[in-house]
């Protein structure tokens, strides 16, 4: 969050004389529409390299790989990470006004074994995590990003055994005001042969209905290609994770990348202010070509962030 704070503060300087030449926020509404339109949308069948299909579930679009990283580091403002696969947003929200997304991305960090699935103390993991809180956000602060705080679990962590799946939703606060809505972020894991496929549900805390409404159409949508599935397993050749389902949901979870702030949905009129904002699109808008008519995403798929 260090670059968009930064250059936040650069267009409070230049907010009026920016809103005298754009003609103020009807122009600001011209360039989202445009940005939104130049994105190309998908449904239907998308293979996600070797690791499986998505079949993009009814009442939602697809963005591949690259324009998704667009999305979520040129306009969100979020750190880099090679993992993303791709998003999947809502048919009738625009992802440059109001849109929440399932982020899609990979960890090939191995085999997760999930013995320790019914024997994890969720609160005593959230008084955990509270602990680590001022260790890890004053390493924040010293590298220039805001501070972020686990307010609780918005959904509590349940892991189906049957179908090797593992949920948890957590309640953020990005920085120190009491004024902005907290941030809802919804992880799923879907467990593998050779690691995880992660859908991060990125959204305000209002929005938490609209996503669990939305979790299973989502997870019914992803299947795992021959070879990959969970039950796949092989301990003679396979890797075993040094992560278990516990480690999953804990990790250093205030420092990961995986939370996506929402910086567009939070302050979209003055980010849009911004110039290196509008560098970004226009780069984008210069280096967009035709769909490829094989939507099959790369296999740049093996170092996503564990939220």
């Amino acid at each position: 969050m260090r670059k968009p704070l930064l250059t936040l503060l650069a267009a409070i300087f230049m907010m009026p004389a920016f809103a005298a030449y754009s003609g103020g926020s009807d122009s600001t509404n011209t360039f989202l529409d445009s940005l939104e339109a130049s994105f190309q949308y998908q449904t239907g069948e998308i293979k996600l390299g070797d690791i499986g299909t998505l079949q993009v579930p009814k009442g939602f679009r697809y963005l591949d790989s690259a324009q998704a990283r667009f999305v979520i580091h040129d306009l969100w403002g979020n750190p880099g990470g090679s993992g993303t696969l791709g998003m999947i947003v809502p048919e009738n929200m625009a992802i440059t006004n109001d849109a929440w997304a399932f982020i899609i991305t990979y960890d090939g960090m191995g085999y997760v074994k999930d013995d320790d699935a019914d024997e994890i103390d969720y609160d005593e993991m959230l008084q955990e995590i509270h602990k680590e809180e001022p260790e890890i956000n004053q390493s924040r602060r010293e590298a220039g990003y805001d501070p972020m705080y686990m307010i609780g679990w918005a959904a509590k962590p349940y892991y189906d055994a049957d179908k090797k799946v593992l949920h948890w939703a957590k309640e953020i606060q990005f920085g120190d005001s009491v004024d902005v809505e907290h941030t809802l972020n919804y992880n799923v894991r879907i467990l593998g042969r050779k690691g995880v496929v992660v859908l991060n549900a990125v959204a305000l805390m209002h929005e938490l209905p609209d996503v669990q409404a939305n979790i299973d159409p989502v997870l019914s949508s992803f299947t795992y290609a021959d070879g990959q599935k969970y039950s796949d397993f092989d301990p003679d050749i396979d890797e075993v994770a040094a992560w278990t389902i516990g480690g999953l949901v804990a990790g250093k979870v205030l420092a990961k990348a995986g939370f996506f702030a929402l910086l567009l949905k939070n302050a979209k009129l003055i980010g849009l202010a911004v110039m290196g904002l509008f560098t970004a699109a226009w780069k984008w808008f210069k280096r967009k070509t035709e769909p490829p008519t094989v939507r099959t995403i790369g296999d740049d798929t093996n170092d996503a962030p564990q939220a």
